[in-house]
């Protein structure tokens, strides 16, 4: 199992960014896919997850800025973030699981199985 994000950068505070994950070795659709954030000093957290059935989940802090999707035809898994914060910044993970929907939504580091290397987002005020 791969996982590869990109499209980690540094902008300023309000703009937007669009990570992308594309997974390999495994069933891709089956999964629960999930993308979350670790910023310096601090533990790993959910932002955002999505069920083999499509059922999103949302941390608080981003609830109405970000979106994730998932193209399962592509093995892509996406989050659009805008208007983005200076809290923002963090080490952006994707990762995934084969577990239920209800799991799949606690958002839970733990119970993810398979982990990509990262992407930075850096936000400036």
């Amino acid at each position: 199992v791969q996982l590869v994000e990109s499209g980690g950068g540094s902008v300023q505070a309000g703009g937007s960014l669009r990570l992308s994950c594309v997974a390999s070795g495994y069933t891709y659709s089956h999964y629960c896919m999930g993308w979350f954030r670790q910023a310096p000093g601090k533990e790993r957290e959910g932002v955002a997850t999505i069920s083999a059935g499509d059922s999103t989940t949302y941390a608080e802090a981003v609830k109405g800025r970000f979106t994730i999707t998932r193209d399962n035809t592509e093995n892509t898994l996406y989050l659009q973030m805008n208007g983005l914060k200076p809290e923002d910044t963090a080490m952006y993970y994707c990762a995934a699981a084969d577990i239920y929907s209800f799991t799949c939504a606690r958002q839970r580091p733990s119970d993810m199985n398979y982990w990509g290397e990262g992407t930075l987002v850096t936000i400036s005020s």
